[in-house]
C-alpha cells in the first residue's frame, strides 16, 4: 500500500502563494464591499427595515379602522331599512331626535335641581 505523507507547509518562513494571496485579497475585499452595499440598503436604503416595520403597523391600523366603519355602515344600512319599511321605526326616531309627541299625548320634562342650591 501507497501511504503519502503529509506536506508540511512553512508560512513563517516566507514561502506564500503569491499570486493566489493577492486573489484572494481582491476577491475578499470584493465581497465585503458587496455585504456593506447590501447591509446599507437593508437598514437605510429605500425599502428599509425600519420603514417596512411602519408600513405593517399603519396597515394593521387601517384594518382595525376599517372593521370599525364597516361595523358602523352596517348598523345604518340596518336603520335605514327600518326607516323604510316600518312606521314604527319613524316614529321612534321622531320622539327621540325631533322631540315630536302624537296628538293627545301630554308631555313632561322633569328637571333635576342642582345639588348645590
Amino acid at each position: 500500500m501507497w501511504r503519502a505523507s503529509p506536506k508540511k507547509i512553512n508560512l513563517r518562513a516566507g514561502r506564500h502563494f503569491t499570486g493566489y494571496n493577492s486573489a484572494m485579497k481582491i476577491l475578499l475585499v470584493a465581497l465585503l464591499l458587496l455585504l456593506l452595499g447590501l447591509q446599507y440598503r437593508l437598514w437605510f436604503g429605500e425599502g428599509n427595515i425600519l420603514y417596512v416595520s411602519k408600513l405593517k403597523q399603519q396597515i394593521e391600523e387601517q384594518k382595525a379602522e376599517n372593521q370599525r366603519l364597516k361595523s358602523q355602515n352596517a348598523h345604518l344600512v340596518a336603520e335605514v331599512e327600518a326607516l323604510r319599511t316600518g312606521y314604527d321605526a319613524i316614529e321612534a326616531k321622531a320622539r327621540e331626535e325631533l322631540g315630536l309627541i302624537k296628538e293627545g299625548e301630554t308631555f313632561f320634562l322633569f328637571v333635576e335641581e342642582d345639588a348645590e342650591e
